[in-house]
Parts: structure tokens; C-alpha cells; sequence
């Protein structure tokens, strides 16, 4: 089976897409939904797939009394009739995420335990739905998320400061619901799966890590503002809450599974190597080229035609290195390329399924046989690149971006190779 430079960019594609869309809030929300209670319905959210999850409901319940606030990226709203849909800044919040937050906190206090909060969480909700604790500005909330960014610290670890600076997160939201019957619909963006990791678990009772979290405290040293690092050193009181019910709607591994399954009905053999692979960027694009080449060369693990697909979410280390322009999955693929250095036969696609790589307007890029080489007669050496981090340029230079726009939902990132040796 030739496949040609065309034809694998199609294939690609094509393959990404039936991962991004099995995830797609109007598909797969209704049936998630519970019975309808005999008091009222609050529905509440935060994340960049909130307000398409707002209107996934209010068509499922055209009869039901909703009311209620999400709150999503700008950019990301879509139209509602009977939800308010708000939007604020990500991956910093800023100061129309507070106000969303406070919002949100005003809509579901006062309710009884007839009545039912509908809670619609996706990934990015933790900067979307800021509201500082006691003693944190929202300043500081921003200046940790950047330092944290930075740092290249993982979701996880990001997560667990989150929740501590939050009057929101780890189940505090749940709580200012109580007595009201909270339910969960929630879009996964996080390795795992962690229900306290997603938007740093508003409706989820946080476990402690106190130990964890003072050896990140140690890590970052004095960095962290005084007045945060003396919040964080605090003993974990957990927020007291009503009966919560939490359902996972889509994950990163149903994602691969329908791009898996893509893949076999255009004649592709698909490998899956997992929904939770973390690490640094870089070095998960030259992990990734060496399998790529077994399987060219050796037919090991599969044989070719194959689709070798992965999820998870990487970080890029900036250290002392002043940043070009980049996201994790432009820099893993870029990582790839120059480990492959030009190997025929080999082609791939990484993005973000929610159709923004970090900050830029890419959802991430595609290598093939000839990136290193078309690089190159565009003036760049893709080594010094990659370690400038400023991936972003060299695949826009080409032409080989990846543009979606904002796909309304978010399973983590997706990638994908195939080999055709």
C-alpha cells in the first residue's frame, strides 16, 4: 500500500477528526443526563467546552425550567436561550474569570434538596472559573499560572496549587451547592482521568496531598509570592458537601478508540499506546521516531500500514531560554522529525483536540519525509529551532500547520503517525 505525501495528510486528518468529534458535547451529552428532579435545575459550568455542553442540554430538556451560568474561553461561546454563557481568559485568568466565578457561586447558594445542580466541567475551567481563596488576589492566581507554565511543571501539580488557591475548586463549589443534589457531566482533558485533576475538581472533595505539594513548594522556592507560599503550606481541610454523582461523558481514551477505529476502516493497522503519556515534549517526539522506525524496519510491534496513536499531555521547559513561538505538540513533532531525520515512508499529525496548541491559533502541525528538507530551503535550521522553542514558526514557514479553529470540546492532545514502509 503506496502512500503518497497527499494521501497521508488526508488520512491524518481524517483519523484526528473522528477522534475530536467522538468527544463533540451535542453527540454524547444527552445520554449522560439524569432524571430531571422536583425542584429546579441550576445549571453551572466552566471550561472550553462549557457552552456547547449548555446547549447540548437545554436541546435534550426542552421542557424543563433551566436556569443557570457557564462560563468558557473567549471565543468559544455559542448561542443559548436559557443558560447564561460568560467569557473569560485562558490559560491566565483575568478578571472577567472572577467575576464568572462569583457568578456562578451566587447561582446555586439558597437551594434546597429538591433541587439539582447540573455542573458541566471541561478541561481549561481551573482559569476560567478564578475566584481567589481568603488572603490571594487574583494577581497572584495569575502570576503563579505563569510561573507554573514555565516551570514546566505537570497538569497534576498545577491542579493541586489550583485547588489551594481557590474558593472554588476541590469541592468547593459542591459545597456552596449544599443541600442541593449535585451531578457532574465531565469532558476528561487530564492523564488519568482524575476527576479532581479536570477543572481542579470544583465538584470533587480533594484528598489532602499534603506531601506532594510541599515537595513542589521546595521546588519552586522562593519564586512563589510570600503571601501564596504560606496559603499552601496550610494543613488540607477538606469542604464538606450534598450527594455528588460524577459521569464521565468522553475521554482522551475514547478518543483514540474511535480514531482507532477510524484507522481500520481506511485500511490502516492502529497501535495504541496509551491515553496518559506525560513528559517532555522534545523527547517524546525522538521516543516516538524510534518506534516509528521498528515498525518500518522490523514490522515490531505492528505491521505496516499502521497508525501508531497516542493521548496524554507533554510540557515544554523553558528554563533561562528567552521562547520563540510554540506548543507542546508543534515542539513533540518538531522533537520527531530530527530524531527521523528525513526516514521515508513516515508521516504524522499531533494536536490539541481542542484545536489550540497552548496559545496559538494552530491545533498543532504535520511532519512528513521532506519537513527537515523544506525547512531548511526556508532558511531554518530545525535543531536550533527546537531548541529555541519556536516550533510554531518553522511549520507555519512551511505551510504545514494544522487549523480547526475552536473544535468546542477538549480530550487532551492526539497524535498520531503512520508508516507506510
Amino acid at each position: 500500500m503506496a502512500i503518497d505525501d497527499n494521501a497521508a495528510r488526508d488520512l491524518l486528518r481524517s483519523i484526528f477528526m473522528a477522534g475530536v468529534s467522538s468527544a463533540d458535547p451535542l453527540k454524547v451529552l444527552a445520554a449522560h443526563l439524569p432524571e430531571p428532579p422536583a425542584g429546579r435545575v441550576v445549571v453551572i459550568g466552566a471550561g472550553k467546552s462549557a457552552a456547547t455542553m449548555a446547549l447540548a442540554v437545554e436541546r435534550a430538556w426542552p421542557q424543563v425550567d433551566l436556569s443557570g451560568v457557564v462560563v468558557t474561553r473567549y471565543g468559544h461561546a455559542v448561542p443559548t436561550e436559557r443558560i447564561r454563557v460568560i467569557e473569560a481568559a485562558h490559560p491566565v485568568p483575568d478578571a472577567a474569570s472572577e467575576a464568572a466565578g462569583r457568578e456562578i457561586l451566587a447561582a446555586i447558594r439558597g437551594l434546597s434538596a429538591d433541587d439539582l445542580v447540573l455542573a458541566l466541567i471541561s478541561g481549561g475551567g481551573s482559569a476560567l472559573m478564578a475566584v481567589p481563596a481568603e488572603g490571594i488576589s487574583l494577581s497572584d492566581k495569575q502570576a503563579v499560572n505563569r510561573l507554573l507554565l514555565a516551570s514546566g511543571a505537570g497538569i497534576n501539580d498545577m491542579n493541586m496549587v489550583r485547588r489551594r488557591l481557590s474558593a472554588v475548586k476541590g469541592g468547593q463549589l459542591a459545597a456552596a451547592a449544599a443541600p442541593a443534589r449535585v451531578v457532574t457531566l465531565a469532558i476528561s482533558d487530564v492523564p488519568g482521568d482524575d476527576p479532581r485533576a479536570i477543572a481542579s475538581g470544583p465538584t470533587v472533595p480533594d484528598q489532602g496531598d499534603d506531601a506532594a505539594l510541599g515537595a513542589l513548594l521546595d521546588r519552586l522556592g522562593d519564586r512563589l509570592p510570600g503571601n501564596v507560599r504560606a496559603r499552601l503550606s496550610q494543613p488540607y481541610v477538606p469542604a464538606e458537601t450534598g450527594p455528588i454523582d460524577f459521569r464521565m461523558i468522553a475521554t482522551p481514551a475514547m478518543a483514540l478508540e474511535a480514531a482507532a477505529a477510524k484507522a481500520r476502516a481506511l485500511g490502516l493497522a492502529p497501535l495504541i499506546l496509551g491515553d496518559a503519556i506525560e513528559g517532555e515534549s522534545a523527547e517524546l517526539g525522538r521516543f516516538l521516531a524510534g518506534i516509528a522506525r521498528s515498525v518500518g524496519r522490523h514490522g515490531h510491534p505492528i505491521g505496516t500500514p499502521a497508525v501508531i496513536l497516542s493521548g496524554g499531555e507533554t510540557t515544554v521547559s523553558i528554563g533561562d531560554t528567552r521562547p520563540g513561538r510554540g506548543g507542546r505538540n508543534t515542539e513533540c513533532l518538531l522533537g520527531l522529525a530530527v530524531a527521523l531525520n528525513g526516514a521515508p515512508g513516515v508521516f504524522a499529525l499531533a494536536g490539541d483536540t481542542d484545536g489550540i496548541d497552548g496559545t496559538e491559533d494552530a491545533a498543532g502541525a504535520i511532519v512528513t519525509p521532506d519537513t527537515l528538507a523544506r525547512a531548511r530551503q526556508a532558511g531554518l535550521d530545525p535543531a536550533q529551532v527546537l531548541a529555541k522553542h519556536d516550533s510554531y514558526s518553522l511549520f507555519s514557514a512551511i505551510g504545514d500547520l494544522v487549523i480547526t479553529g475552536p473544535t468546542l470540546t477538549n480530550v487532551n492532545d492526539l497524535r498520531l503517525i503512520l508508516i507506510d514502509a
